[in-house]
């Protein structure tokens, strides 16, 4: 809620997040065959291939949004937030108006 013109609501009974565009979705208590806690986020192309060759253990392909390029990041375990205000970040980029990407860069100096 920290980055310029989000507002959240329920989609599906869980919260998603939106800048314009929905970018980034949380299932507390899992989603499907996927028990445990974790985030669908948008994604820039070719990172899903990335992530989830290089660290399948955390990053997997969400049902629904996987084809468009989203990832999902598990919640359970240790979990490193710096990396996970990245993911949060690069998934706004992905689909916030240019504007709202213009006022981030302008409020980080």
């Amino acid at each position: 809620m920290a980055l310029p013109g989000v507002t959240e609501r329920l989609s599906h009974g869980a919260p998603a997040f939106f800048a314009g565009r929905q970018f980034l979705m949380l299932w507390l208590d899992g989603h499907h065959d996927h028990r445990f806690p974790h985030m669908w986020c948008a994604a820039p192309p070719s990172v899903q291939d990335e992530l989830l060759t290089t660290e399948p253990d955390r990053f997997f392909r969400p049902p629904y949004v996987g084809g468009r390029g989203w990832i999902g990041v598990r919640l359970d375990g240790e979990i490193d937030w710096e990396e996970i205000m990245i993911v949060c970040d690069e998934a706004f980029r992905t689909v916030a108006p240019k504007k709202l990407i213009a006022t981030l860069d302008l409020s980080r100096g």
